[in-house]
């Protein structure tokens, strides 16, 4: 089995989408992460959701956790508001998770030991044009559980 045949079609966000929207995404769709696109439509960054909650908490809760406790529903509530007029962009780290990227003739152990390797929840299937044609086109999206549903024969 190739990578081809285990990618899957898997939500995108663009860097100028709105944050508060990519997190509606991640909790609807409950992913581990969108793959976020660059201009060129190539894979640019991995968003992890932990990222986007990281950026709800406030830092000096952060910094000391049992400040958590104190602080009351009302204002828990309105955390989100954090993420409100932001753009994906101003979401990613510093240090952008680049997203893990497969060739579509990646053998499942290549694709299994890219995502060890990166600690990436997801790999990214990426045709690559040639120089005449140009470009790249994602294929699909293979998730760590989805890839674990394959190794492990679950129906």
């Amino acid at each position: 089995m190739r990578a081809r045949d285990l990618a899957v079609e898997y939500p995108s966000v663009s860097l100028d989408s709105d944050a508060l929207d990519a997190a509606r995404l991640l909790a609807e769709q409950r992913l581990p992460g969108v793959l976020v696109m660059g201009d060129d439509g190539e894979p640019y960054a991995l968003l992890p959701a932990s990222r986007l909650v990281k950026l709800l908490v406030p830092g000096y809760v952060i910094e000391d956790p049992t400040l958590a406790a104190v602080v009351d529903e009302p204002h828990a509530d309105r955390m989100c508001e954090a993420l409100a007029g932001r753009r994906v962009a101003d979401c990613l780290a510093k240090e952008r998770q680049k997203p893990s990227v497969a060739d579509p003739d990646d053998t499942v152990l290549e694709v299994a030991a890219l995502m060890a390797r990166d600690r990436s929840p997801l790999v990214a299937v990426v045709e690559r044009g040639s120089r005449k044609r140009g470009g790249s086109r994602l294929l699909g999206v293979i998730t760590a559980a989805h890839l674990l549903e394959r190794l492990l024969g679950v129906t």
